[in-house]
């Protein structure tokens, strides 16, 4: 799919960076650092509408007409001239004709008449106002209108002001929305270019791990082993960026041959490889003795919590390589690091330009102790108060394998690498979890 990752090497690119330390890495220079790495899209697909939800648009989709394409009614109601009305007692009009919604104007219609018009119709020669049925009376083929209710141009909708002939409809790099295929199903557009789906695989390493079985009922666990939750989260953050094709890689025990096998099976499947588990220091930990065999790739601690060690870089096999994200095992870690450094790389080497994620400020209910010099993401509940305003209340045990404090969360409380201690009532920045999760 994507050009070949960049070619500078990432000594380069660190060069670029200033404080870079991989032993201590700032969140925002790492979230810099892999941006330069990031191929671009090359592969194109021709889509219909109900199969584009959530794909990338590959070109700029310019409007091949004006919409509407006539100055149409906003209002069932009279069509009238704006200045037949007397601004000081009631105006009486003749009602000629009707106007219907998908049929020709009706006219003419003289000076001191109207019209009869439906929401959608075409505005006859002359006429330039509408006033809603609601706000008027009827008397023996005569309208009366009450002084002082609308203006010139009131409830018309002139051509071309929702979208001008040759005007920039949608951009390239947006991922369409439902709104989105209405428009271009206003446009008379059937299909839509977009890029091809992302490749992403991933892949769970330890011998400690084991397979959630196909029963409602779990099945009883070894002693020291405990269920992989980690590719399914993964799965479902992947799935919910509504562009990516995800390759399970599966479950990989902490030998060499297997992990070089399934890293070389996802280099040449995919275009990025995410896996979770063995990046930290450990002495039976082979997968990052194979990352480094297999291709470039840097070993980080970056300064936040949870989520401190993560693997980057880039996995051959053959002519092929692919990005690779290497993420810590316990499950909140995985997500965490997940959101603030795999999503956006995934949206753009997709063709996706990211926007700004959403971020509210919410009153802290009770103090936070904070060390500066890291980031840290604390799962919290977030809700309005009496008087409208947003707060927030942590979930309570913040380990990064307290996956149960995730699922009672509804956003994550940010707190930037040089804030200190929190106290209750102070503002903090939180990025809700709907429409991400």
């Amino acid at each position: 799919m994507n050009e070949t990752l960049t070619d500078r090497s990432f000594s380069e690119i660190a060069a670029q960076l200033a404080g870079y330390d991989p032993q201590a890495l700032r969140v925002d220079l790492a979230q810099d650092f892999i941006r330069q790495l990031l191929p671009r899209p090359t592969e194109l697909e021709r889509l219909p509408l109900r199969s584009a939800l959530g794909r990338v648009l590959a070109a700029d989709i310019v409007s091949p007409l004006q919409v509407p394409a006539h100055d149409n009614s906003a209002m069932d109601g009279y069509a009238l001239r704006a200045i037949d009305l007397n601004p000081q007692a009631e105006t009486r009009l003749r009602v000629v004709g009707t106007s219907l919604a998908g049929a020709a104007a009706v006219g003419p219609v003289g000076v001191g008449e109207c019209q009869r018009i439906m929401t959608g119709a075409l505005m006859p020669a002359g006429l330039d106002t509408v006033v809603p049925q609601e706000f008027t009376r009827v008397e023996e083929g005569w309208v009366i209108i009450p002084p002082g209710l609308l203006r010139a141009g009131d409830n018309r909708r002139l051509a071309g002001e929702d979208l001008a002939l040759g005007s920039v409809a949608l951009a390239a790099g947006r991922r369409l929305t439902p709104s989105d295929l209405g428009l271009l199903a206003s446009l008379g557009l059937g299909q839509v270019q977009v890029w091809r789906r992302t490749r992403v695989a991933i892949m769970s390493t330890g011998d400690e791990l084991r397979a959630v079985g196909t029963d409602a009922q779990a099945q009883p666990l070894p002693e020291g082993c405990l269920y992989d939750s980690n590719r399914h989260t993964l799965w479902a953050m992947l799935e919910r960026l509504g562009m990516i094709e995800v390759i399970d890689l599966g479950l990989v025990p902490d030998q060499p041959e297997a992990l070089r096998q399934a890293f070389e099976r996802g280099a040449r499947e995919a275009d990025a490889i995410i896996s979770s588990g063995g990046v930290s220091v450990g002495e039976a930990d082979y997968t990052k003795r194979v990352m480094a065999e297999l291709g470039e790739v840097l070993f980080w601690k970056i300064a936040m919590r949870p989520g401190r060690p993560m693997a980057i870089g880039k996995i051959r096999s053959g002519e092929r390589e692919a990005l690779l994200f290497g993420l810590p095992g316990n499950p909140v870690a995985v997500m965490v690091t997940f959101y603030a450094f795999v999503r956006e790389a995934l949206l753009r080497i997709s063709g996706a330009k990211p926007e700004p994620l959403l971020m509210l400020k919410a009153a802290c209910t009770r103090p936070l102790r904070k060390k500066a010099g890291r980031t840290e993401y604390q799962r919290g509940i977030v809700s309005r108060t009496s008087d409208g305003r947003w707060q927030v209340e942590i979930t309570g045990n913040q380990g990064s394998g307290i996956l149960s404090s995730m699922s009672q969360a509804n956003g994550l409380v940010v707190l930037g690498h040089e804030q200190g201690n929190i106290a209750a009532g102070d503002a903090v920045d939180v990025l809700p979890f709907e429409g991400l999760l």
